[in-house]
């Protein structure tokens, strides 16, 4: 039974290469015969696999499109392959996408073996980052996806925490109730219920480490305002490493918002797109404008960021002087 669940396993990982297997070829490739590659094809069909047969000279088998997403089968460079696709997608600024990478990665991590995870950890080791990407807080793939799966499954979490060292505050062990992991900028945060502080917590993930699920289940409370994003932004800006800046960018709000909007708040306006982004480092708001190649002008920025853009300009300004001379 072992062995014929192996070999139907191996036809479906052949199979969703999407290509035509001539019986004799799929047989070749499982050390089988042509009859036991029928037999295993009506099996995966009885599955709900959508397995086409074609006849006639250089017919054979395919799979085809399905109602519905069904089980993949996939190798180990595969299986390596989707995941540092998926961590890139994590960080990258498609809106909408970073969210669902997030999910999708926290499933393939919990079945991922050790050996897999190591050869995953060794491609981010070994790559390259373009500039100003490497400024982007490296998120660690087992912290991110325990987290994701202690938010999905209402499961307490305790982790070590090192909070900004300007805060005042000790690095410590905390325990909470996660609800919500929420991109804001080039981070992601953890929104949790705070178990020892009795309060609704906001948390770096990059400064998170050794995080742990609990066995205590509870039912989730509800955040004040019932927004959890709403709820994250808002205390980053009462927070002393936030500031806010609103600009009006002279270009379609859909092509803003594909570019830079999981970084920032994008909004429709009668001359283009209202923006407006929260930002540690002034220098994010180049990378970001400078990314959309179009005119923009403040709205409202605060004294300490337009102080340090306006010395970068004045550096790059004389910079330019100099090579025309």
């Amino acid at each position: 039974m072992a062995d014929t669940t192996t070999r139907t396993l191996k036809l479906l990982a052949l199979l969703q290469a999407h290509r035509l297997w001539a019986a004799a070829e799929l047989a070749d490739r499982l050390d089988t015969t042509e009859r036991t590659v029928r037999r295993d094809v009506e099996r995966l069909r009885e599955l709900g696999y959508p397995v086409e047969s074609v006849r006639g000279a250089g017919g054979g088998y395919q799979l085809a499109p399905g109602g519905a997403l069904p089980p993949l089968v996939v190798d180990e460079g595969e299986a390596v392959a989707i995941v540092t696709a998926l961590r890139s997608a994590a960080s990258g600024p498609a809106a909408g996408l970073a969210e669902a990478s997030v999910r999708a990665l926290a499933k393939v991590m919990q079945v991922l073996p050790p050996k897999l995870r190591r050869r995953a950890d060794a491609v981010r080791a070994m790559s390259v980052t373009l500039p100003g990407e490497a400024e982007v807080p490296v998120l660690d793939a087992e912290a991110l996806t325990t987290v994701a799966l202690a938010c999905r499954d209402s499961t307490e979490l305790t982790f070590d925490y090192a909070p900004a060292a300007r805060d005042g505050r000790v690095p410590g062990r905390r325990r909470v109730e996660p609800l919500r992991l929420v991109p804001v900028g080039r981070r992601w945060y953890l929104l949790a219920y705070d178990l020892d502080r009795l309060d609704w917590r906001t948390f770096r993930l990059d400064r998170l480490a050794d995080a742990k699920p609990e066995k205590r289940r509870f039912g989730p409370r509800t955040v004040p305002g019932g927004d959890a994003a709403a709820y994250v932004r808002n205390s980053l800006r009462a927070g002393r490493d936030q500031h806010v800046v609103r600009l009006l960018v002279h270009t379609d709000a859909d092509l803003v918002r594909s570019r830079i909007g999981r970084h920032a708040e994008v909004a429709d306006h009668a001359d283009g797109a209202e923006v407006t982004m929260q930002v540690d480092d002034a220098r994010w708001i180049a990378v970001a404008m400078g990314g959309l190649d179009a005119d923009y002008e403040f709205i409202e920025i605060p004294p300490a960021v337009l102080h340090e853009l306006r010395g970068r300009n004045a550096r790059e300004a004389r910079a330019l002087y100099l090579a025309e001379r």
